[in-house]
């Protein structure tokens, strides 16, 4: 790889991904005001495939990138990606004024990855190696149907309704949940289960009645974290001239929507540091030769921890999308540190042994 064919490398991979269309020796000499003639230009082209960085559909056609050529640009020609100043502003107002729970940060977050960098984002809402309860509020409804409203670890709300015997008053209802919060915060389905088995209680029935719903409702939600992708950018998606068959448009639908294509890679990127990069044919799937995805883990190391990323053809504006899923990384980490009372700086801090803003 000489210089001269990186810079090729690099005006070729930049045209295709603006235009969508092969790129000629022609095109590149009067766009960029080369000093070479188009045969050199062709030469080099020529060259550069046979290295196996560019392809060609027809004889007379232009050039354009392989898997292989787009990931030599990712990892040796880029520039630098990052968000301008007033973009990243942009983006942390808008999380700043939403509502501050953890599912509306998370649509905001498939939202402006879509907007910001044109393509389908996929979110998976973080979690710890266990699904426990931070606190429940038990809110009666009509007569005898009471609203259990049960806050989880990372952030989640989860409301469900049950019926009891006969009315129960508001005051015994916030005893009830008194008593749960006071023993079983930050517990596990199992560690509800031993804690409340050892209270004696007035109210043993509803108690009863209560610790089976909240227990159910945290293994259920443990089973839907497996498949819980969230997914955003359709209208995006739609704008790629790659999507304008109807087939390729249900093939992504299905891919960002279901769990198969994305959840092998998830174990990976938790526990890998900074932006991935997987691109086409390197997934070694079939269904993913058209497809290239850039993914980030999110939230609290070792504690609770998500994933987010955008998805789209292999004609991706890498630098974009890679500073984009980098900087909403960034600003969910910071807030779900925020979420569990505890800035990122204060953790920093304390793994490191340093006085606080050091």
């Amino acid at each position: 790889m000489t210089e001269r064919r990186r810079q090729i490398l690099k005006l070729v991979i930049q045209e295709y991904v603006a235009s969508s269309a092969p790129v000629a020796s022609e095109h590149l000499v009067r766009r960029y005001g080369m000093t070479v003639s188009s045969a050199t230009i062709r030469n080099e082209l020529a060259a550069l495939e046979d290295l196996g960085y560019l392809t060609h559909f027809h004889t007379s056609a232009g050039r354009v990138p392989t898997d292989a050529g787009y990931r030599f640009f990712v990892e040796n020609l880029m520039d630098r990606p990052s968000l301008a100043t007033h973009e990243e502003h942009a983006i942390r107002q808008q999380f700043l004024t939403a509502h501050t729970t953890l599912d509306q940060w998370i649509h905001m977050a498939g939202a402006v990855m879509a907007r910001t960098a044109q393509n389908v984002s996929v979110v998976v809402p973080p979690r710890g190696p266990v699904v426990r309860l931070r606190n429940v509020h038990l809110v009666p409804i009509h007569d005898t149907v009471i609203l259990a409203v049960m806050v989880l670890h990372d952030g989640m709300v989860r409301q469900q309704t049950f019926v009891t015997d006969h009315p129960q008053p508001i005051d015994e209802l916030q005893r009830l949940a008194n008593v749960m919060n006071a023993l079983c915060h930050d517990a596990s389905v199992g560690q509800i289960r031993d804690r409340m088995d050892a209270v004696t209680d007035t109210n043993p029935g509803l108690l009863r009645q209560v610790v089976d719903l909240v227990c159910a409702t945290l293994r259920i939600y443990d089973d839907a974290l497996s498949i819980d992708i969230r997914s955003d950018g359709l209208l995006e998606m739609f704008n790629q001239p790659e999507f304008a068959h109807t087939d390729r448009v249900k093939h992504m639908l299905e891919l960002v929507q279901s769990s198969g294509a994305l959840a092998p890679l998830i174990p990976q990127i938790t526990q890998s540091d900074g932006v991935q990069v997987f691109i086409g044919a390197e997934s070694q799937r079939p269904d993913l030769r058209e497809v290239s995805m850039v993914l980030a883990r999110y939230g609290m190391d070792n504690e609770m921890v998500g994933v987010l990323g955008v998805v789209g053809p292999t004609r991706m504006p890498y630098a974009r999308a890679i500073a984009t899923v980098r900087y909403i990384a960034g600003v969910m980490s910071d807030l779900v540190y925020e979420l569990h009372g505890e800035s990122r700086a204060e953790r920093d801090a304390s793994i490191h042994g340093l006085p606080n803003g050091e």
